[in-house]
């Protein structure tokens, strides 16, 4: 069973990673679709994985579990915060079988309300690589905007391939959420 519930989108819970996790998180990352996605091209053992959700808790980042109803989908994370600027970035996956639903753009919703109603943060920024059409458009659905490009900065499927720099402001988060529909989600956080 997936870890207590910290954060709630519309559709997904975010909640601790918790050692019970381990197994589908070597799998997620080991898939070939989301490896592409995310450029990574080493595999990671169940082991490494066991070490990765022990160390949960060491460090300045945070890292969640998305789930519905309890089933993990994906995951979530916000990297350590720069503490001068109070920028951070995001990452986030979600295994193929669960594709299309909306997860991972419900799960950044809930996870920069907290970056910058919470933590106080000023900037929320991710990479996208090329390749990876899906990634922009989660992030664009959240109201990131596209800041620059990397050029070649990427390596998938052994091609250099353009990283595309998004982010999002939290003043720009405050329009964002000011938008119908958005507004009783907001006043919940306040």
């Amino acid at each position: 069973m997936p870890g207590a519930i910290f954060l709630e989108g519309d559709r997904v819970e975010l909640r601790t990673i918790e050692s019970e996790d381990t197994e589908f998180l070597h799998e997620t990352i080991n898939d070939r679709r989301v490896r592409q996605g995310l450029a990574a091209v080493d595999p990671v053992t169940r082991s490494n994985e066991r070490d990765w959700v022990e160390s949960r808790g060491e460090g300045d980042d945070i890292n969640f579990l998305i789930c519905d109803g309890g089933e993990p989908v994906g995951t979530i994370g916000l990297k350590p915060p720069n503490v001068i600027n109070g920028a951070t970035e995001v990452g986030y996956m979600v295994a193929p079988d669960h594709w299309g639903n909306d997860y991972a753009t419900d799960a950044l919703r809930a996870l920069c309300g907290y970056a910058f109603e919470e933590r106080r943060l000023n900037k929320v920024y991710a990479n996208a690589y090329e390749t990876n059409p899906a990634s922009s458009r989660v992030l664009e659905k959240v109201g990131f905007q596209r800041e620059g490009v990397h050029r070649e900065q990427g390596f998938v499927d052994g091609e250099h391939v353009d990283v595309f720099r998004y982010g999002l402001l939290a003043h720009e988060w405050q329009h964002t959420a000011d938008e119908p529909g958005r507004k009783a989600e907001r006043d919940s956080w306040i």
